[in-house]
Formats: structure tokens, sequence, C-alpha cells
């Protein structure tokens, strides 16, 4: 059976329905689409830590009763010449970072950039670090200073905004009365245009733990604490050309 004729069969048994329509539901759903990225990422990562001589046991999602306070990782790993065994951590990277942080205005970009210099090649650690970081965007992103200038708002938070819209003049009032004629697809064209223009520059690898905790299991995230396991493996395809 060819690998084609097995996929059919696969979606056919389990989801009682033809490869076209899932294709075109997996193609809607981006959750689905992350859950699917994220079971491959595992499964690459078992292979090749068996193909370099490591015995490789998956933790199971589920379990029967109280999980064990340990089986909050991905996979339990030992090295054969080893009797020590491991837990690790199985994380991508979030495919919207510079999004979520709203680098593409100048004011959020400069912040970042100020709260991360450690992380910046381009910036001497001994000098003063703001000056650094205004140059090189002066050079790097000059269209911060131009087409770029002004604030941007997301749809939401525009007509959010105009609903108890201050009757004292702002800095905000005055970027969004330049923004409020617009459709929720020209918002979404402007921010896409500045976050291209950004990663032809910049490109942030960044995956998240568990910060809170809350109930009998101590945590408000379906994710492990940093204090759970012992290595992490980080797969950056979703920024990269592959895993």
């Amino acid at each position: 059976m060819t690998i084609f004729k097995k996929i059919e069969k696969f979606v056919s048994d389990v989801f009682k329905t033809t490869l076209e329509i899932f294709f075109e539901a997996l193609r809607l759903s981006p959750n689905a689409q992350g859950y699917v990225s994220g079971s491959i990422t595992e499964l690459l990562l078992k292979n090749h830590l068996e193909n370099i001589n490591y015995v490789v046991h998956r933790i199971r999602e589920k379990w029967e009763g109280k999980k064990h306070p340990n089986h909050h990782g991905d996979f339990y790993f030992q090295h054969e010449n080893s009797d020590l065994w491991y837990v690790l951590e199985s994380k991508g990277v979030k495919s919207n970072s510079e999004k979520w942080h709203k680098l593409y205005n100048k004011e959020k970009l400069e912040k970042f950039l100020f709260n991360h210099s450690e992380k910046f090649s381009k910036i001497n650690q001994d000098e003063e670090i703001e000056p650094q970081i205004s140059k090189w965007i002066n050079e790097n992103l000059p269209k911060f200073n131009t087409n770029y200038s002004n604030t941007l708002y997301d749809y939401e938070e525009i007509k959010k905004y105009l609903k108890n819209k201050p009757k004292r003049e702002t800095n905000k009032s005055k970027a969004i009365d330049l923004l409020k004629d617009y459709t929720r697809n020209e918002i979404n064209e402007m921010i896409n245009q500045r976050l291209e223009y950004i990663a032809s520059k910049i490109i942030v690898l960044e995956t998240h733990f568990v910060s809170g905790t809350s109930g009998s299991n101590e945590r408000t995230q379906a994710t492990p604490r940093n204090d759970e396991f012992n290595a992490i493996s980080i797969d950056i395809f979703l920024r990269f050309s592959e895993h």
C-alpha cells in the first residue's frame, strides 16, 4: 500500500471523511495545525535521539489516578551506556512574537531591544544602550522615522477606544483618529507590512513556560514549569526552513 493510500485509509477510518474535506478542515484550523506540528516535532526528536544511542520513552499525557509529580515533560531518555534517566521537554517557538510584542511600533521596538540588549550582538554593554539602539534603527529600519513613524493599533482596540474616547486630546487619541476610518483588513495589512519590514532585520525566537500556580496541580497552564525537567529541546522550524 502506498503512503497516499495509507493516509487516505487513515482519514477514512478515523475521521469518516475524504482527504479533500480533511485537508480543508486542517487548513482552516490553526489549532489543529499546532497539534500536528507538535506531534511531528516530538516524533523527529525521538527518532534523532534513538539514532544517537539513546533509549526514549514517551511520558503519557493522561494517567490513571493521581499523576506522578515528575510526569510533566514529553520524554524520559537515557543513554544506552548509562543508568541515569532524564526528563526531556520538547517545545516549539511562537510564530507571531513580533506581532504579540507590537514591534511594528517604534516605541515598542526600542523598548524590546533595550530589555533584551544583552542578547543583541550589535549592542556594546559597556556603553550607553539607548543611543546604540536608536542608531541601529536609524541605519537598519529607517522607515520607522518616516512612513512607519505613526503608532498603529489593532482593529479591536481602535473600536473599543472609540466607544469611550476621552474628551482631552492625547497622543493615543490622535493616533486612533488617523486609523478610525480603516477597515479591519486594512489595519491588518498595515501591521503585516511593518512586520515584514522588521523581519528583514529581526526575528524573535521565544517559547513559554508556566508562570503561575493554581489548584492541585499547582499550575495555570498545561505545560511544565522549568523546574520539572532536566533538558529542553527547541524546534525553530516555524521561523526557519526546516526542523
